[in-house]
């Protein structure tokens, strides 16, 4: 099986693909795994350490072929608050509870949780489910954004 060791940064290719792999949040934190592209490119990702794998990145097949990452929809609440400072108090309580969070403006987005829910609208926070690509903050202590090769 065809192997690939580097990752490139959305940013650093010019997304001209191969092939795209459609992964959710936990399947885009890996070191080592079989994967099947969605056109047919199956490749084992073998990199050297866990990486963090970002929507619009380039996994580079050791033949030189790149295949594209895209982060799958999943299914998430959407927390919008009155004013800014319901929203900061809100994301506090999440941080609190140590939940990843993505945060896109004037919005909060985490993963479907009942319990999480009911305690936001009890602080106020309008919830709403939606479907979209889950992309949280990576927190004070991470690197970059996974160890990506930039060149």
């Amino acid at each position: 099986m065809i192997r690939a060791e580097k990752v490139l940064s959305a940013e650093s290719w010019s997304h001209v693909a191969s092939d795209t792999v459609v992964l959710d949040f936990d399947l885009r934190h890996r070191r080592r795994i079989a994967m099947k592209g969605e056109k047919g490119i199956e490749f084992l990702l073998d990199l050297a350490e866990t990486t963090a794998l970002r929507h619009g990145d380039g996994i580079v097949l050791e033949d030189g072929r790149i295949i594209e990452v895209r982060a799958a929809d999943e299914p998430l609440a959407e927390i919008t608050a009155a004013d800014p400072v319901q929203l900061v108090r809100l994301a506090w309580h999440l941080g609190n509870r140590h939940l990843p969070a993505a945060l896109s403006g004037n919005r909060l987005f985490i993963r479907r949780d009942h319990v999480i829910e009911e305690m936001l609208a009890s602080l106020g926070a309008k919830v709403r489910h939606v479907e979209a690509p889950f992309d949280p903050e990576a927190g004070a202590y991470a690197h970059d954004h996974g160890h990506h090769h930039h060149d």
